[in-house]
């Protein structure tokens, strides 16, 4: 299982094995990380999974679609590196997969 490491804005960290299939944010809300709410289940409506994908990962992620990127812009610090993390897949390419949780989120 591809292991991901969420890491909170205050630096504290939690790494979790995420079954391939669900996505970063499924990961997280089966393993109680704090401040990813996903209000909207997974559905790209709302944008309370929001994440930093740390640099060297950005290209395995790959880029947002353009309904993601346009439900990003009612996130609070988007960034080039801003994801829904309800859009990125989880598969064993993305083991060791970086995320950061926004301020915004806390």
């Amino acid at each position: 299982m591809p292991r991901i490491t969420y890491i909170q804005h205050d630096g504290a960290e939690q790494v979790v094995d995420v079954k391939s299939g669900l996505s970063v944010m499924e990961g997280a809300v089966k393993s109680n990380i704090p401040n990813i709410d996903a209000d909207c289940g997974g559905a790209c409506a709302c944008a309370t999974c929001h994440v930093y994908v740390d640099a060297d990962w950005i290209a395995k992620v790959g880029p947002a679609s353009p309904m993601e990127a346009s439900m990003l812009d009612f996130a609070d610090n988007v960034a080039d590196n801003s994801r829904l993390s309800c859009q990125i897949k989880v598969r064993d390419e993305l083991d060791g997969l970086i995320v950061r949780l926004p301020e915004s989120q806390t």
